[in-house]
């Protein structure tokens, strides 16, 4: 009963400001929960929302000991839900920091996104038909120096050619993941965060796991050519998607990045870009 007049109190006392309030901290709880969605984080966030149901209906049905033993345990929950979420926390963490401070890894120029996603597609066309395993990281707002760190620095300009070589089997890069930077290769054999999702497909590889681990982190592109069916894959913000052919993944690849541009762009950016293809047309 407690718990009613509370809440009916509260109602009552309601003003703008409150439902200004409301909304932020919805706004806040829904970003989380899209962080976390299709995650094993989600069902325990099912379970914790169970028990802070429970609690106002224990007490209103008078159930001491049950009431009791919800308390305690939300009691000592805090600290329990910080090591079970840790991951989710870092990814939100980074997810603010992305959009904070805009490290710019982002192509800016139509043009140049049209001939470096030709480029690479044209490579995954081809390693697809000869069943080459690859995978391909295009870095985004997130920086990926960690996972450069653990590979080859080549900083060679994107090319088929190249890409095409570099994973060529028994070579020693082809087994890593090559990272690629605005219109340049910056490393290859570099080593990728593993998923910890265990609701994927069990007949995925290493490779694909991998993929879906950097993309989970970060906001990077990575693109997966199986070396058993030569199936091209994608995986953006932790989700993979198959079964792409050259023309498909080259449209989806050229949309999400040009819309990240113009997501991140300032209103001063937008008109110089506009001024620099005026003057590019004229010419």
């Amino acid at each position: 009963m407690e718990v009613l007049s509370t809440l009916v109190n509260t109602v009552k006392n309601i003003t703008p400001r409150s439902i200004l309030d409301i909304v932020v901290v919805a706004y806040i709880f829904y970003k989380f929960y899209m962080l976390i969605s299709e995650t094993r984080a989600q069902q325990l966030l099912k379970g914790i929302l169970l028990i802070f149901l429970l609690i106002p209906i224990s007490d209103l049905l008078q159930l001491t000991m049950l009431h009791w033993i919800l308390n305690e345990t939300i009691t000592i929950g805090v600290l329990s839900f910080i090591i079970i979420f840790t991951p989710e926390i870092r990814r939100a963490l980074e997810h603010i920091g992305r959009s904070a401070f805009n490290e710019r890894h982002i192509m800016e120029d139509d043009i140049k996104i049209e001939e470096v996603i030709t480029e690479i597609t044209n490579a995954v066309e081809n390693l697809s038909k000869s069943r080459t395993g690859a995978l391909i990281v295009i870095e985004q707002l997130t920086g990926l120096e960690d996972v450069i760190s653990t590979g080859t620095r080549i900083d060679a300009i994107i090319s088929t050619a190249l890409l095409e070589n570099i994973f060529v089997v028994n070579t020693p890069l082809h087994d890593g993941a090559t990272i690629i930077r605005n219109d340049r290769i910056v490393a290859g054999g570099c080593f990728l965060p593993l998923t910890t999702n265990n609701d994927i497909n069990k007949k995925l590889g290493t490779r694909h796991r991998a993929a879906i681990g950097i993309s989970e982190t970060a906001d990077a592109l990575t693109i997966v050519v199986s070396e058993e069916t030569g199936v091209i894959s994608l995986t953006v913000n932790g989700r993979l998607t198959r079964n792409y052919n050259k023309d498909k993944i080259k449209d989806i690849l050229i949309r999400i990045i040009k819309s990240r541009q113009n997501k991140k762009m300032t209103l001063k950016e937008r008109v110089k870009l506009w001024i620099k293809k005026e003057r590019g047309s004229t010419q």
